[in-house]
């Protein structure tokens, strides 16, 4: 599919009206993802809420399919596609998380997923997409070689691709996760949510537009790949240009949409370094014994490094996966 291009720092963010989910559209996309994948529990730690000054609700995702709340997404975009778009497959560039998911969501009807991986994926990620099918090509490590071959396996295919976040279908399908939340904790007054190509983030943030009362939203980013921090603070896009960060599934660049829905629908976004994100994971890890990925803990290293902020709000944070590496746990480098 074409996707409009953001344009250059400085310029008119919006020089062409985007579209964006609605209401409805979120509903179409739980009622159809839902035979398909868990309704993941909401898990609390007293032990943390004590830490954090807080009432903290963790919205499991880790315990979703495939590890992640990305198989929402690609679950919600390949059900949409007619049986005749499915004869030759559909295609996807991911480091990882969404490979997964689509190579799921396809082998659930019975097509083939061709994914464009970096040649420094995560192994455990690789791994996943090779047991649900999906047929990988490795690429160099850059944005520009992910899209380029991309677009010959497209071309080669005639498959369909399936963008990782700017697409309606796939935010639609994020949606459902903060959807969930909002109806599993009462009173609510924020929702968190780590931000790469801002997916998760705008279906977060139209959720609590539509089912919240008043729910403020707010990311969290790594400080090594502050992009949407840097663009939702300019009002222009920034591009994500060498991110170095331990959180491998937030190193990409917003989108046309999400970047639009961000722009309207997020109240804030705010950043922590790696040191404070695997302090933040392993406290996860020995508090609360659930295994989650570097990504996942940002909103809440978040929250810890602004206590202030958070002091005495309830607050949801959507924990967005759980697939590490149990090989290269970084918990002995970081101190």
């Amino acid at each position: 599919m074409g996707l409009t291009p953001i344009p250059e720092k400085g310029t008119d963010p919006l020089p062409v009206k985007i579209a964006i989910p609605v209401k409805e559209d979120i509903e179409i996309a739980a009622s159809r993802i839902k035979p398909y994948l868990h309704l993941t529990p909401v898990l609390t730690s007293l032990a943390i809420d004590e830490i954090a000054g807080c009432s903290i609700f963790f919205k499991c995702e880790n315990f979703q399919k495939t590890g992640v709340f990305k198989a929402r997404g690609a679950t919600n975009a390949v059900f949409s596609l007619a049986e005749a778009d499915l004869l030759k497959g559909v295609a996807t560039h991911s480091s990882g998380n969404h490979a997964a998911a689509l190579s799921m969501a396809a082998s659930l009807r019975n097509t083939v997923a061709h994914i464009v991986m970096p040649s420094n994926a995560n192994k455990v990620k690789i791994t996943a997409t090779e047991h649900y099918r999906g047929k990988i090509t490795f690429c160099e490590p850059t944005l520009q070689a992910r899209e380029e071959t991309l677009a010959k396996v497209v071309a080669e295919t005639g498959s369909v691709e399936i963008h990782p976040y700017n697409d309606v279908r796939v935010i639609a399908g994020q949606a459902t996760a903060a959807r969930e939340l909002i109806s599993q904790v009462s009173d609510l007054q924020i929702i968190m949510s780590p931000v790469g190509g801002g997916g998760l983030l705008s279906g977060t943030a139209l959720s609590a537009h539509f089912y919240g009362n008043n729910i403020e939203v707010i990311a969290g980013e790594p400080t090594g790949a502050n992009d949407a921090y840097r663009s939702f603070n300019s009002g222009s896009f920034v591009p994500s240009v060498s991110p170095q960060t331990i959180a491998d599934g937030l190193l990409t660049s917003l989108g046309t949409i999400t970047f639009e829905i961000i722009r309207k629908h997020v109240h804030n976004i705010l950043t922590a370094d790696d040191n404070q994100i695997i302090k933040a994971m392993r406290l996860v890890w020995e508090r609360m014994k659930i295994i989650i990925e570097p990504s996942s803990a940002v909103p809440l290293a978040v929250v810890l490094n602004n206590k202030e902020l958070f002091k005495g709000k309830r607050v949801g944070i959507i924990i967005s996966g759980g697939n590490v590496d149990l090989d290269a746990l970084p918990f002995s480098t970081f101190k």
